[in-house]
């Protein structure tokens, strides 16, 4: 398994261990919380007095608030971050079009080794050597022949990758769509007790609602606007390196033309 993969690996893996530990224990610890206040209420209400107000910490709040809503945007969250770190692994200029590889082609390109740079090319898994290879096989049919192949595989590399990046802008809009969701499910619990109150209504249930509409909301637009940067950010950089390593598989195709087209020098 290569460097980049266990990085990739271990991306997607520390935060979906992350994500089975907090499933477990946060309910856990909220179901606790509910069990002492009303542990603690259970000696006022015998004794005939008012029970105190429930207290919860903030975590647990933002848990019993945010419901099944907030848990599915919580697992869009975890994705969001493993797949911006992915693609900041994966769309890197010495992976789309290495330099390694270039300086490579010019050493076998000196020594008129057309076969060996058709070979690597072949044998490499970066978008320019797979642009190289088709270049110089559409070669036997001109140098405009072989650019009108490097463009036109260029541009399915540039398609392939923009569906990595795609994930970034569906997340960027379900975000606020699932926010409002829970806008309209909050607003419905406040209006229902509201609706079916025969007696004087507590202000505590109706501010519940309220706020599980707004938490709701803010989460889902916290996901959505850096998703949103993210993708405009990764689909600037994905027309820089396809452009460049378009370029850089023409100007190849053009030194391989030009030098095969003239004659060695003679020797004495």
């Amino acid at each position: 398994m290569s460097f980049v993969t266990r990085r990739i690996a271990a991306t997607l893996v520390y935060p979906l261990a992350i994500l089975i530990a907090l499933t477990i224990v946060l309910p856990h610890q909220v179901a606790l919380s509910q069990e002492e206040n009303a542990a603690a209420a259970k000696p006022a209400a015998e004794a005939g007095e008012h029970p105190p107000a429930q207290k919860m910490s903030t975590l647990a709040w933002l848990i019993h608030t945010s419901g099944w809503i907030g848990f599915v945007l919580f697992v869009m969250s975890i994705y969001l971050v493993a797949k911006i770190t992915q693609l900041f692994m994966r769309l890197r200029p010495q992976n789309i079009m290495p330099e390694d590889l270039l300086e490579e082609w010019g050493e076998m390109l000196n020594k008129r080794d057309y076969q060996g740079i058709y070979r690597t090319a072949k044998e490499s898994d970066s978008e320019l050597g797979m642009l190289v290879a088709n270049g110089i096989t559409s070669l036997n049919g001109g140098l405009a022949e072989a650019r009108d192949s490097i463009d036109r595989h260029g541009e399915l590399v540039a398609v392939e990758m923009e569906k990595q990046i795609s994930m970034l802008a569906v997340i960027g809009s379900l975000g606020p769509l699932i926010g409002l969701l829970g806008t309209l499910k909050g607003m419905i619990a406040s209006f229902s007790v509201i609706a079916m109150s025969e007696t004087q209504m507590k202000a505590s249930e109706v501010a519940g609602g309220i706020s599980e509409a707004l938490l709701i909301t803010f989460e889902g637009v916290a996901l959505s606007v850096p998703a949103i940067f993210f993708f405009a950010l990764f689909r600037n950089r994905v027309a820089t390196l396809s452009l460049g390593a378009v370029s850089a598989a023409n100007e190849l195709i053009r030194r391989i033309q030009n030098t095969a087209s003239s004659r060695p020098a003679a020797t004495t």
